[in-house]
């Protein structure tokens, strides 16, 4: 080999590793810059959501409850809402309210408080507010999506294929064919098991309006087991609203602007206490959302002494005039993780025939209607994907009204 053929021989094996080491340091560069856009992402958004607090109280499960000043939280973020004049109570509750309080005090067992409590209160003219945690938003998919839920999880009753689209399964109880404006429910609260980090299982009611498309609006209210939004298996309590099907709009309970909270008693996300266990107590939660007549703004109550505060009408279109549709039921993600059915537990982890203090129940479920009257549900339907995983089954009597047990195991001998 020549001189001049072994020197252009180096010269294109050292512009050879300057080129490799070129990538290599650019490539390096660009996953410091993502990882370092991540870093800033996620702080940019704790600073969002966790408001200045005036008293921070360390809950037993691990919890940060922020006492925030009522006109700093994060409804206010919202451009529709820089002026808005918060209204501190309803002008209307519903019709029939009072006197079913009256006979449900008589019959309750011990009430439901919150964890937190235990270690404090929030002052007068603060709300209570979870404090959003690093490591709760990086387990999100993305900045963006955390506090929301996927695509397509409402029941479609119609259509039991497109349902379960995206792996969710329901025991639902509805009416439709109707105008709606709000809905109550008692729901007896349990803890279920949940078998990926990435799955969840709720009880709650959903207020529903326009279609089943892209256009769906949705306020939801009640208690959730979610490893994936709370880093832990508590039961907690949470509210969920969306104006376009879950696609842009709204999240869960304070983690975006929209709900505006007046209470300072109850935090969104917290944890419920006690929770019922299988043949021995019984624990449930009271849950009423309902459109005042005369402002149009969606209030919820919580218990019989709890008015939490209102999602404004603005946020929606079809649920700015009324409801079409209420549902009332349990709900799973059901990932398939090992190729078979989810062992996630809804409500117990117990079918409906079992019964009382070993399936789980919603009882005096009714709607109000254009009146402002709390009426019982007219033509009750059920709907489940696979009543061999989950089941509902419906009945009435003098104390408990209309009423449904509800739930399962998910996989078992006739679930694979």
């Amino acid at each position: 080999m020549g001189f001049s053929q072994f020197s252009r021989g180096r010269s294109r094996l050292a512009l050879a590793v300057l080129v490799c080491f070129l990538f290599i340091s650019l490539s390096c560069e660009a996953r410091l810059t993502a990882s370092s856009k991540q870093k800033l992402d996620v702080q940019k958004h704790l600073n969002r959501l966790n408001k200045p607090a005036v008293k921070s109280i360390k809950s037993p499960d691990g919890d940060i409850i922020d006492c925030v000043h009522i006109s700093q939280q994060p409804a206010f973020d919202h451009p529709y809402l820089k002026d808005h004049k918060i209204q501190m109570r309803p002008s209307y509750h519903p019709e029939g309210l009072f006197q079913e309080n009256k006979v449900a005090e008589k019959s309750k067992e011990k009430p439901n408080t919150q964890l937190w409590h235990v270690n404090g209160r929030c002052p007068e003219d603060t709300i209570p507010v979870r404090r959003t945690k690093k490591d709760d938003i990086l387990r999100a998919s993305s900045v963006k999506r955390y506090g929301r839920k996927k695509e397509k999880t409402i029941p479609k009753s119609a259509d039991p294929d497109l349902a379960n689209e995206s792996g969710h399964q329901h025991a639902i109880a509805y009416v439709n064919g109707d105008k709606y404006f709000g809905a109550k429910a008692t729901i007896n609260v349990w803890e279920p098991k949940i078998q990926q980090p990435n799955e969840f299982s709720l009880s709650q009611l959903w207020i529903l309006g326009g279609s089943f498309g892209e256009d769906l609006n949705s306020i939801e209210a009640g208690w959730q087991v979610s490893p994936d939004l709370y880093g832990d298996n508590n039961t907690r309590l949470f509210t969920y609203w969306t104006s376009d099907a879950y696609q842009a709009t709204g999240c869960y309970n304070l983690l975006c602007s929209g709900f505006i909270q007046i209470n300072s008693e109850i935090a969104m996300g917290a944890s419920i206490s006690p929770v019922s266990s299988y043949r021995t107590s019984q624990y449930d939660i009271s849950i009423l959302v309902w459109k005042d007549p005369k402002e149009g703004h969606w209030w919820m109550q919580f218990g019989n002494d709890y008015v939490l505060g209102y999602w404004p009408s603005f946020l929606f279109s079809y649920l700015a005039d009324s409801a079409s549709m209420i549902e009332w039921g349990g709900e799973v993600v059901n990932s398939q993780s090992d190729g078979r059915h989810t062992s996630t537990q809804m409500g117990s982890g117990r079918f409906p025939e079992e019964g009382f203090g070993k399936s789980s129940y919603f009882r005096n479920i009714q709607v109000v209607d254009s009146s402002n009257n709390l009426k019982a549900p007219k033509g009750l339907g059920t709907f489940t994907e696979q009543s061999n995983c989950y089941d509902v089954q419906t009945g009435s009597n003098g104390d408990w009204g209309h009423y449904f047990y509800y739930g399962g195991p998910g996989r078992n001998g006739n679930c694979p």
